[in-house]
């Protein structure tokens, strides 16, 4: 049996972040069952840090997350289209770039269509455009965390399926299909499968939900060079769109279809829904698509993360619940789990911007 100081199980964004940081001052080892980490949601992300996505504490979660992305991304604008009825909700979003002091600007259609010449008139009445959106680098960000776990002695341990978890003395003890592991703390950050988990250690599950959500890739018209084109994406109910290279592109149709844990897989319906949704809108046809995907993105009943020590449980911690801000809120977020993990105080920045670690506490669902 292997010990070491901290368990941590999912190989994703959520678990090798905060792995990442703990293992600044412990030992830590991470459980992956699949072959690779950032096998399921964090392999599958489009991976755009823009302010867009999620609530309040979500898109300050962002804001103090945008310096550390800012190594594993490049700069690339984002619009934001309103229809004629959306102009309400394009001035609560300008609101939000205001307060986090974005470098963006409220355009109007021309403009918009001189960034984005596939647009069609009548799908954008007003815009807005940030200019410091981040396109991230997936691999790399999983990547660097894994480099900083081991060069500090920690492991990552793929192919390790849990299968049992019990509380042993003062800590926990892992059996897995790579053998048995055990640490006085053990870490859910198993996203999809995070209640599973807490369950099989005899935790109170929080009501996560996994969300499949569907891409589609699609060849952007002929001798078009899109590199420069935004990331597009309606303010409500609609789509996003993004350049994938020089003569592809991505779409979504922003599909939140509740699911059981699973290695997801796009279904025909949604893929046709993205596609409509793409051509309605602009003068795009997609005549073929070229490859489709889909994930999981899982959400807390309040759509927060949860952070935090189980009632009940000595040593058991929640890291779960991300929603589809994995990547854009890990540097912020890590740094809370961390000290939530080792008793540590709240983070100064996060704790001026008005967070705490009773608001992604999982005392709030009691458990």
């Amino acid at each position: 049996m292997f010990v070491s100081d901290v368990l941590v199980i999912g190989g994703g964004i959520a678990g090798l972040s905060v792995a990442a940081r703990l293992s600044a001052q412990a030992l830590v080892t991470v459980l992956e069952g699949e072959t690779a980490p950032g096998y399921h949601a964090s392999g599958r992300s489009v991976a755009f840090a823009h302010y867009g996505l999620g609530n309040v504490p979500v898109r300050t979660l962002t804001a103090l997350s945008m310096g550390e992305l800012a190594a594993h991304g490049s700069v690339h604008p984002a619009l934001h289209i309103a229809g004629a009825d959306q102009i309400a909700a394009l001035d609560e979003l300008e609101a939000v770039h205001r307060h986090y002091a974005c470098d963006y600007a409220r355009i109007g259609p021309d403009a918009a269509r001189a960034l984005m010449p596939a647009l069609k008139a009548e799908a954008c009445t007003a815009a807005l455009v940030d200019h410091g959106s981040l396109k991230l680098d997936t691999h790399a960000m999983l990547q660097a965390h894994v480099a900083s776990l081991k060069a500090a002695g920690g492991a990552l341990v793929t192919g390790a399926r849990v299968s049992a978890i019990a509380r042993e003395g003062a800590g926990w003890r892992v059996a897995t299909s790579a053998g048995d592991f055990a640490a006085p703390l053990l870490v859910n950050a198993a996203g999809a499968w995070a209640d599973e988990v807490a369950r099989m250690a005899g935790v109170q599950p929080i009501g996560i939900e996994p969300r499949r959500r569907t891409v589609i890739s699609f060849a952007a018209p002929e001798g078009e060079d899109v590199r420069a084109w935004p990331f597009t994406k309606t303010v409500g109910e609609g789509f996003y769109l993004l350049p994938e290279g020089r003569g592809q592109l991505l779409a979504s149709s922003m599909d939140q279809t509740p699911s059981d844990p699973c290695d997801a897989a796009p279904e025909e319906l949604d893929i046709a829904i993205a596609a409509d949704r793409v051509e309605q809108a602009t003068t795009l046809p997609i005549r073929r698509i070229a490859h489709s995907w889909a994930g999981l993105r899982s959400f807390a009943p309040d759509e927060l993360p949860v952070i935090g020590h189980a009632a009940g449980a000595p040593g058991f911690v929640w890291c779960a619940g991300q929603g589809g801000a994995g990547f854009q809120t890990a540097p912020a977020l890590s740094r809370i789990a961390a000290a939530a993990a080792l008793g540590l105080p709240f983070p100064e920045d996060a704790a001026a911007a008005g967070l705490s670690f009773e608001m992604f506490s999982p005392a709030r669902f009691g458990a």
